[in-house]
């Protein structure tokens, strides 16, 4: 199975607001950049708990009909989903993987910033696919948190865009 990552930060690394506010991201994400290939690519999305409440309060669900995970050992209350397929996982990184693998799932997507920490201190990430948006925010929720021991990154490529995004990719290296 591959783990992959699709993430926007402001230039300074963070990818939201200290109180979860997104407002410094394009609307609508911004350019075309990749983002609905990417999805085209996945089988599931796992997302965290407060992931999951940002993007209930979106006008419309923001993953169409993909299986999304929602890591919680809370229960979680999915009836204001609005046409998603979603589901409450709960467990360590290992345990979810291996979960969504027995059921066939090949390409998970994991987002959110705990949930994405997480996923790395396990070894379980492959691919990240990193935008940077032209803006500094000064304080908010990193993308990166610690680590047990260095994730070594190979390179894949960059591109930019118009309106500013720099969109990265890595592997991550064996």
């Amino acid at each position: 199975m591959t783990v992959s990552v699709f993430i926007g930060t402001s230039v300074d690394g963070f990818i939201a607001r200290p109180n979860g506010d997104l407002d410094f991201l394009p609307e609508g994400g911004g350019e075309p950049h990749g983002y609905d290939e990417f999805m085209a690519s996945v089988d599931a999305l796992v997302i965290g708990r407060k992931t999951f409440e940002t993007v209930l309060a979106f006008a419309t669900w923001p993953y169409g009909n993909k299986r999304v995970v929602v890591l919680s050992s809370q229960p979680v209350d999915f009836s204001a989903v609005r046409g998603g397929v979603v589901e409450q996982m709960a467990g360590p990184p290992a345990e979810i993987v291996r979960k969504l693998a027995a059921r066939g799932v090949r390409h998970v997507y994991v987002d959110g910033g705990v949930t994405i920490q997480g996923f790395l201190r396990a070894g379980l990430v492959q691919r990240l696919i990193i935008t940077r948006v032209p803006v500094l925010i000064g304080d908010g929720i990193p993308l990166f948190g610690a680590l047990p021991r260095d994730v070594r990154l190979q390179h894949v490529g960059t591109q930019h865009y118009p309106s500013g995004l720099v969109k990265s990719e890595y592997l991550v290296a064996a």
